[in-house]
């Protein structure tokens, strides 16, 4: 990001400092998923679950996750769950009633009290944004995400913020917005090295720590607002 506000404001000289947002890492951790009681009460426990969670507005491709959960849809291992609201909201439902998509469920939104139990509701959280929001828009649940050590499946452009989130650390995967042979082909890829998520939520886990942590972000304010 910084990279991206140094080119926009070149000529300009003027200081930048970039100060991400951070982690709820006080009330949002790992938790065991063997344990989580909304996978539970869904009774997804035995399935590959894909969570997304947040909201759903204009800037976010939901209809390429919902094209990829139709083509996996005889796959009865994979499960994807929607958790929360926005204008989007409405055609996915509708999406997932005329393509009778038995393998998504679709929830409405949780008390933020609730996190640490339906962000660790999933062995993958999906994040994602449409094409062109590059240097735009940055998620602010990927901070969380990270804190509740999940891997990541974004659809994002290349070298966008969240991209480069992922990259640094290895947390995850992107796939460009809007290509759901790409979404389908880096799902598959992900059940079948399931293995290593364990090794990506560790390193989700410690990016949110290191980085993204309400100390880190108060330490870049007082480092530039000291003159």
């Amino acid at each position: 990001m910084e990279v991206l506000i140094k080119r926009k404001t070149s000529g300009l000289d003027i200081p930048i400092s970039v100060i991400q947002n951070w982690a709820e890492l006080e009330t949002v951790e790992p938790r065991p998923r063997s344990e989580n009681a909304l996978l539970k009460e869904l009774t997804l426990e035995d399935k590959f679950v894909f969570l997304y969670a947040g909201n759903m507005g204009y800037p976010n491709d939901i209809e390429t996750i919902v094209e990829c959960a139709d083509r996996l849809k005889e796959d009865t291992e994979i499960h994807f769950i929607f958790l929360g609201t926005g204008v989007k909201e409405t055609s996915l439902r509708k999406s997932v009633e005329e393509l009778q998509l038995t393998n998504v469920t679709l929830l409405s939104p949780k008390p933020r009290a609730e996190q640490i139990t339906f962000l660790n509701a999933c062995d993958v959280a999906l994040v994602s944004l449409v094409a062109r929001m590059r240097g735009v828009s940055m998620p602010s649940r990927t901070y969380n995400i990270l804190a509740a050590g999940k891997p990541m499946l974004a659809l994002t452009d290349d070298e966008s913020e969240l991209a480069l989130v992922i990259d640094e650390d290895q947390v995850g995967w992107h796939v460009p917005p809007g290509d759901a042979d790409k979404l389908t082909s880096a799902i598959d890829e992900i059940c079948e090295k399931r293995g290593q998520l364990a090794d990506y939520g560790e390193r989700a886990r410690r990016s949110a720590v290191e980085k993204y942590s309400l100390e880190v972000a108060s330490r870049k304010y007082i480092e530039a607002l000291t003159f």
